[in-house]
């Protein structure tokens, strides 16, 4: 963009129809013209007026790069060239590099793991999920095959594969299972059918397989997987250093106590699912107090509806999975150590077993004190 004046780069010979929005002939203009130089096609090198929607035009300034189309029957509005977007190329690759540099800078080796197993996931989502829920396959069925291929590549990637793992591993599928329920049973109760905003609805257009309600499901699921993931790590984390301290630890004092951590990692989450939703879903609620409705009638609005059961359904499977995971925890810990002992007490036996005679011994026999009989080994 090379100007915010878009009447200093009006097109000399340019032909618009008797009536047109064109700040040249006084007439009051739709949307404000600026002026931007076209990068490639028929009009490269060239500085032409374009009309840009008054919502994106403070994120306009000199300089910034937009795409654009061409369309003759756009003249009514003063130019054929008609905005469709900022190009943010640049900004985001520098902020995604900046994430990456970050992490692994903070979290070394295992950051950059983590990350591999982020690229990993994105692919599942993109080359598997997406495909396969356009071309109308079940929806539930895709999307547990998708989160579970998620959750063994990130997990293993980002923590190795050892039994603290696996116990997260475990505990964020069962925390899974009592979402996917719940989303079902939810989405049947509130009679919610997925489709309350403009894009649900262009894609019940375009693609009639698909099922609405059951996307809606699949969104639940895959939203709450990354808060489901975090705390199972941490909990299991909490149940292997906790016996670590104390081998000795009976497994019921080894629950409570672990249950003691997860208690307080509940009540830092509980509202944080909220919030990121909340987040999400500012200009909606702005629109339903606009309407003047009573408060707990707004509340069974379509829009808000959705987010209500979307918090709700991934908060109770995420509460769920603390005690889920700190059962197996402690179980797998103790069993892991219980095995390990006796795998130690049976190497001592072993070596007690076949040990040489000592030197004190050896000597004695052979000056002829101790004598071997029957009865064993005696002396004289």
């Amino acid at each position: 963009m090379t100007g915010l004046d878009g009447e200093k780069c009006l097109i000399s010979g340019l032909k618009i129809p008797k009536g047109a929005a064109n700040p040249a002939n006084g007439l009051q203009e739709s949307q404000p013209l600026i002026c931007v130089k076209v990068l490639d096609g028929q009009w490269k090198n060239n500085i032409v007026p374009v009309r840009v929607p008054e919502e994106s035009k403070p994120a306009i300034r000199v300089g910034t790069s937009v795409w654009m189309l061409y369309d003759k029957e756009a003249m009514a509005t003063g130019t054929p060239f008609l905005f469709t977007d900022i190009k943010r190329g640049n900004a985001l690759a520098i902020m995604g590099l900046l994430y990456v540099i970050i992490v692994v800078a903070v979290a070394g080796r295992r950051g950059f793991l983590a990350l591999l197993g982020l690229l990993a996931s994105t692919l599942v989502i993109v080359f598997f999920m997406l495909p396969a829920l356009m071309a109308g396959k079940p929806p539930m069925l895709v999307t547990l095959a998708g989160v579970g291929a998620i959750m063994f590549l990130s997990v293993y990637l980002a923590h190795g594969i050892t039994i603290r793992t696996t116990t997260a591993l475990l505990g964020t599928l069962l925390g899974l299972v009592v979402t996917v329920f719940l989303a079902y049973a939810g989405t049947r109760a509130a009679g919610l059918t997925g489709a309350s905003d403009e894009d649900a609805l262009i894609l019940g257009t375009q693609l009639p397989a698909l099922v609405l309600p059951s996307l809606f499901m699949c969104g639940i699921v895959v939203a709450g997987l990354g808060a489901l993931n975090d705390v199972t790590i941490t909990q299991a984390s909490a149940v292997w250093e906790l016996d670590e301290a104390d081998p000795q630890m009976p497994r019921r004092k080894l629950f409570s106590r672990a249950m003691r951590i997860g208690r307080d990692h509940i009540a830092s989450t509980v509202y944080t699912l909220a919030f990121a939703y909340v987040g999400t879903a500012l200009p909606t609620l702005i629109l339903a107090m606009l309407s003047q409705r009573p408060f707990l009638e707004l509340l069974t609005v379509s829009q808000i509806a959705e987010e209500i059961v979307r918090t709700l359904v991934a908060s109770i499977g995420l509460v769920l999975a603390i005690p889920a995971t700190t059962m197996v925890g402690t179980f797998l810990v103790k069993f892991v150590r219980n095995s390990s002992d006796l795998k130690e007490t049976s190497r001592t036996s072993v070596l007690a077993d076949t040990a040489e005679p000592s030197p004190m011994s050896v000597k004695i026999e052979e000056a002829g004190i101790l004598h071997r009989g029957e009865e064993g080994i005696y002396a004289d």
